[in-house]
């Protein structure tokens, strides 16, 4: 049964205006100036009036509008930060790191969301420039023509975080993607496995999976194996179901795959999930890793080995990174640049090697 809007009118009452500064003068028994520098801390107003202010503005349900405090002071107190996805925890903890930082400094967010499309980053970092931010952050370093001139000559400070880029705007916090999945790599060939697949990063719309393929793909050509076990599991964001879809097309392609490494760890989990539909042991019959360190891949049973790029301590460096812009004036035209180090999570999806396979394939 579909539902039915309620359009009743309350019974006649009108929606209550909202208080006005005016009207916390009157409540507190002083005068709208004293009221509008206790509220933006002013020191000349002593703690027992600031106090007696604050109770009435609370008791009326104030809050104050920063718009004129804006114009004069040409500061917005927000920081523009655009993800491509608002469902992936790994950007969640960013953001949140992010926030922990930018909070003691009282800089609140303005947050974008791309959907991993450069088009719509370009849109919302016109919009958000129309609001005057105090600094910009953006998720990758790939960005349309127009986009990255309007970053240029946006006259605040922008940081590029999840990304090394080869040629930054201004300021960095990030890994290199590619050398993240060659740790994979080379952790695969530790144990043993020599006919590897690659799950995920195909379209160029995710440029950091794509960078995480191009590592893989170096990594197995370094060590003189074949790299064209390359399946795209789909359009951004990579979830379970497309890992599950696509590991059943690296054993139609390749029966004699020995291990998989997916673009996430959410399209791991569903390639491991799809392994023991399939009657496959994890990782007897084939290993599988994922990357991002998700609290999934910990938990999975089998475990699965990941790779750790610490999210959250990205969202930290780069509110340390902002602060230390807008409060350091010397510090203008000087590029900050804070290289995160991944680290390998080897957990129980990716035991050495063993002499006896799953039948129909090679040892």
């Amino acid at each position: 049964m579909v539902g039915r809007l309620n359009t009743s009118d309350n019974s006649g009452k009108k929606k209550p205006k909202a208080p006005t500064m005016v009207d916390v003068a009157r409540e507190a028994g002083v005068s709208t100036m004293t009221v509008s520098r206790a509220l933006r801390d002013d020191t000349s107003v002593s703690d027992a009036t600031r106090a007696k202010i604050l109770t009435a503005a609370e008791r009326l349900g104030y809050v104050l509008d920063s718009t004129a405090a804006v114009l004069s002071s040409r500061r917005t107190g927000f920081v523009a930060v655009t993800i491509p996805s608002i469902n992936n925890a790994n950007f969640a903890e960013t953001v949140r790191g992010l926030s922990e930082r930018l909070r003691d400094a009282r800089l609140e967010i303005l947050l974008g969301y791309t959907d991993y499309d450069v088009q719509e980053e370009e849109r919302l970092i016109e919009q958000f420039l129309r609001r005057r931010p105090e600094a910009i952050v953006v998720t990758g370093g790939v960005h349309t023509d127009r986009c990255r001139r309007l970053l240029v000559n946006s006259g605040v400070p922008v940081v590029e975080v999840w990304d090394l880029p080869a040629k930054p705007i201004e300021h960095v916090v990030g890994f290199s993607n590619a050398d993240a999945a060659k740790l994979m790599v080379d952790h695969f060939i530790e144990r043993g496995y020599r006919h590897i697949a690659f799950i995920g990063g195909d379209t160029r719309r995710d440029t950091r999976g794509y960078e995480r393929r191009r590592g893989f793909v170096e990594a197995l050509a370094a060590h003189g194996l074949d790299a064209r076990r390359l399946v795209a599991s789909g359009l951004p964001p990579i979830s379970m179901h497309e890992g599950a879809a696509a590991l059943g097309e690296v054993l139609t392609r390749w029966p004699d795959t020995e291990a998989i490494m997916c673009v996430s760890d959410l399209s791991a989990f569903g390639a491991l999930t799809e392994c023991q539909r399939r009657g496959l042991r994890v990782p007897d019959d084939i290993a599988i890793a994922g990357f991002g360190a998700y609290d999934i891949s910990e938990h999975a049973v089998p475990s699965i080995s990941t790779i750790d790029v610490s999210a959250r301590e990205i969202g930290r460096l780069t509110g340390d990174t902002v602060i230390r812009v807008l409060n350091s004036n010397s510090e203008s035209g000087v590029r900050i640049v804070a290289q995160i180090e991944p680290r390998l999570i080897s957990r129980e999806t990716t035991a050495p090697v063993r002499r006896h396979r799953r039948a129909g394939t090679t040892a």
